[in-house]
């Protein structure tokens, strides 16, 4: 009996991981412990923790003397809604969660297992960085973990949940995740924090402005959202994980719905404005096609230019794609491009089907956007639609111009079913402008003018010439669009396509 009480002994001492002081402390700057964290992520009772005995090796700096079990990290799978999910969780009350090279082996464990096994990945990520004591041996733990990141990559999506500080090194991890999500108030991330900024560039700036929730889903695009405590992050990963397929051979799941496939939404047909300068809410005609109006949007805060997020149609998970005509009258820019880019190829490698909403009037001018390369970062978005092999249903709803058009998801990029309302354009150009270069001899008669551009628009300010040439397959009723979509989706679940053999792309980063 001794041996079995010595067992319970050690988890119970394993499970205070610092001690209850520092569980306090944790506690009182507003945030849960490690395992607190786990047991709300994933479904009651379901997690089985690996490696809760190791402890860290180095005899440095009089380290021998203090060898807590688990060595600041809490590692094992568990099932979030009945599927399989692998998880580690860094526990700050152990020696601040700083990665020792047994923490990393810890990691790297679950992370093996989440691949050979086919199931996600999520790391909770809260630590004071590479543990100084153990030298390069700490700094190599991470390099095996970011090597882990690149070969799960693809393989089995990977979320990271930032809830508390990561800096130096240890934001690279996270960074090549699917998923960011940070805490407000509380979780932070930066390559060098504050302290050596003031000393390199004798900036004044506070750990949150550098690299604080807000931060970082607004100005900087790391993170995809940022929320008012743990327990509410927590929640919204639960929900997300629904949407995803466990790995990349799995088609995503699918869930009972109780909405009709045939359900007309006669609002639809009034969403456009009479006048062709006002703006609508693009997010008004998502949640009016999905299933029970569920839109689970990604990256809300940053680019708003163009919405991304996942729905559901008829139960089964489905990528959106939708330019926001209420900021920059939906113009595409480097933010959005590279917003945008990023949702497609996630989509793609996991093989949920992409809906891509069309409103474009084109790129958006200007010196800053060529200074910084919009050629390079619009090519990303185009380049991410041509390579993805799932099925790609687009609708246009208004305007269509010049290479935007293209770049959403058209036709010529391999789009499987291109439908577009009545009130749509597809033109290289608005009326104005198209008519002041092929009619610039009348430019100082503003009667023609007025003449040739109401011929322009009468000419082009509708879908009929796009959908003579075949390059819109079908024009559909706005009211029509929950029905037209999810038959298209359901025609093309088979759908299969051959690419050349090539070891990998070279997307224009």
């Amino acid at each position: 009996m001794d041996v079995l009480q010595e067992l319970e002994t050690r988890r119970q001492a394993a499970r205070l991981g610092g001690g209850e002081k520092r569980i306090a402390s944790q506690h009182s700057k507003g945030k849960l412990t490690a395992r607190e964290r786990i047991e709300l992520l994933l479904d009651d009772g379901s997690f089985e923790e690996f490696d809760m005995f190791v402890a860290h090796r180095c005899t440095d700096f009089g380290m021998e003397k203090d060898r807590p079990a688990g060595d600041g990290v809490v590692t094992g799978w568990g099932t979030i809604n009945g599927r399989l999910i692998y998880v580690f969780s860094q526990d700050f009350t152990v020696m601040g969660g700083s990665v020792s090279e047994t923490h990393g082996q810890k990691i790297c464990k679950i992370m093996d297992m989440a691949v050979q096994n086919g199931a996600p990945i999520i790391g909770i990520n809260d630590s004071g960085g590479a543990r100084i004591q153990e030298g390069v041996a700490s700094l190599a733990a991470y390099g095996e973990v970011f090597q882990r990141n690149i070969t799960a990559s693809g393989v089995v999506p990977q979320i990271s949940l930032i809830m508390g500080p990561t800096a130096g090194g240890a934001v690279y991890s996270p960074a090549m995740t699917d998923f960011i999500f940070m805490v407000k108030d509380s979780s932070y991330m930066f390559v060098t924090g504050p302290d050596v900024v003031k000393t390199v560039t004798n900036e004044q700036v506070t750990a949150e402005e550098l690299g604080g929730a807000g931060t970082h889903t607004r100005k900087s695009s790391v993170a995809d959202a940022a929320f008012e405590n743990d327990v509410e992050a927590i929640a919204e990963v639960r929900r997300l994980v629904d949407f995803l397929p466990l790995h990349n051979r799995e088609k995503p799941p699918v869930r009972p719905f109780f909405d009709d496939v045939n359900r007309a939404e006669e609002s639809l047909d009034t969403l456009i404005p009479d006048n062709p300068n006002m703006p609508y809410d693009m997010k008004e005609l998502i949640t009016k096609l999905a299933d029970e109006g569920d839109f689970y949007e990604i990256q809300e805060e940053f680019a708003k230019n163009i919405l991304t997020g996942f729905i559901r149609l008829e139960g089964s998970t489905v990528g959106v794609v939708a330019n926001q005509p209420m900021v920059l009258a939906g113009c595409l820019d480097i933010d959005a491009s590279r917003k945008a880019a990023r949702f497609v190829r996630f989509c793609d490698a996991f093989d949920i089907p992409l809906l891509t909403l069309v409103d474009v009037p084109g790129f958006l001018p200007g010196t800053s956007q060529e200074y910084g390369g919009v050629i390079k970062h619009g090519a990303k978005l185009l380049y991410a639609y041509g390579e993805a092999t799932v099925p790609k249903v687009t609708v246009i709803t208004r305007k269509a111009y010049g290479g935007a058009y293209v770049v959403m998801a058209s036709k010529h990029l391999n789009g499987d079913f291109n439908y577009a309302w009545p009130t749509s354009e597809i033109a290289v150009m608005g009326a104005k402008g198209a008519t002041e270069i092929i009619h610039r001899a009348d430019l100082n008669d503003p009667e023609k003018l007025a003449k040739h551009t109401q011929d322009y628009e009468d000419r082009f300010a509708n879908p009929f010439v796009a959908a003579e040439k075949g390059v819109i397959d079908e024009v559909i009723m706005p009211q029509s669009t929950r029905k037209r979509v999810c038959r298209a989706f359901a025609s093309l679940r088979t759908k299969q396509v051959y690419i050349p053999w090539k070891k990998h792309d070279n997307i224009p980063l």
